[in-house]
């Protein structure tokens, strides 16, 4: 039984790898932007709600995270340091900005859509889509809904971002992603290999919320910060990063019923409109006052994953520390504030 069981999830993975591929090509072929992110992700999407059965690569996935932690923390040099205090002023809108989000998004699902408050309340949490999930789920809610709502928040900012950037900023996302690993000293591969290794696991071990992301992170900038390492991982490891990417919000839909994207996805694209008009607001705030040029306040307060955000900094060339900085902040205060709350608003509640 085992084996079978064993047998056929290869059998989805190949399906799923063969599917990727076959999108990056087709993206490749036609010149589309970033065709290793968007071609496997549109690829996967489209034969997963068609009802094929596809399966993302586990810790393969998870492991490919750890090389945008790895470019977020060799983006983080003394230059960045010495940088921080111009950005408080920035970063001190981003409590605000969750406190909004929340304000509207709660009683937008829990009154227009009909969900219950648990649900209502991680599903306008802008915080990690597995953290969520799982905060979500514990306080009673559906994890389904909340796994749809937020793969398809994260789905639609990842899709229209990049428009955004091109025809509305100028951007042409050509950015180099990294050098290719050819050009790169092998003792800085090496080391950042390590330290993408060591700062996921360890971060795990240690409890560490979005190990996979954040541990490398700072393992990298560690190295950095000691003039170890000079640069971003090679390009082609990036390029992998966003195929996995791609592969894993794609999947997210497989099994998807009517009735789910009837109530779960509409409620998604429905609130990203929210959230964009909120966005908007407070992208609109940072570059009146000169806190930040137009591409990087936009990207900055864009409420997609740490992870996407930090695919489309690289490519379009935006000051990556800038735009990293404000999305840590969002993470950590959504992961670590928002069962708080909820707990709190709970116990005022019941009195």
């Amino acid at each position: 039984m085992i084996g079978v069981f064993t047998s056929a999830v290869s059998l989805e993975r190949l399906r799923t790898l063969g599917v990727a591929a076959a999108g990056t090509l087709v993206a490749w072929v036609l010149g589309l932007p970033l065709p290793f992110l968007f071609g496997p992700l549109g690829a996967c999407l489209v034969t997963a709600m068609a009802g094929m059965r596809l399966r993302a690569f586990g810790q393969v996935s998870i492991a490919a995270r750890t090389i945008l932690g790895v470019a977020v923390g060799a983006s983080i040099t003394p230059s960045l340091i010495g940088m921080l205090p111009q950005m408080a002023a920035s970063v001190a809108l981003i409590p605000l900005y969750i406190a909004v989000i929340a304000l509207v998004g709660v009683p937008f699902f829990h009154r227009v859509c009909g969900f219950d408050k648990a649900t209502a309340w991680y599903a306008a949490m802008p915080g990690g889509l597995q953290d969520m999930v799982i905060f979500g789920t514990e306080a009673g809610g559906d994890p389904r809904a909340l796994s749809l709502i937020h793969a398809t928040r994260v789905l639609v900012v990842v899709s229209i971002a990049p428009l955004i950037l091109t025809f509305g900023m100028g951007a042409s996302l050509s950015s180099p992603m990294g050098p290719p690993a050819r050009d790169l000293p092998v003792i800085e591969i090496a080391l950042m290999a390590l330290a993408a290794l060591v700062g996921w696991k360890g971060g795990e071990r240690v409890g560490l919320f979005g190990a996979s992301i954040l541990g490398p992170m700072i393992m990298t900038a560690a190295l950095s910060l000691s003039g170890l390492i000079h640069t971003r991982p090679p390009a082609e490891a990036i390029l992998f990063a966003q195929f996995m990417i791609g592969i894993s919000i794609g999947v997210g839909y497989v099994g998807i019923t009517f009735a789910e994207f009837r109530k779960d996805v509409l409620a998604g694209i429905a609130f990203v409109l929210v959230l964009a008009a909120l966005a908007t607001f407070f992208t609109e705030i940072v570059v009146i006052f000169g806190l930040a040029p137009p591409m990087e306040g936009f990207l900055a307060f864009a409420p997609g994953g740490q992870a996407e955000m930090t695919v489309l900094a690289i490519v379009a060339g935006a000051d990556l520390g800038y735009v990293i900085v404000h999305h840590l902040l969002r993470m950590f205060l959504v992961i670590t504030c928002a069962p708080l709350a909820a707990k709190l608003l709970y116990s005022l509640a019941k009195k």
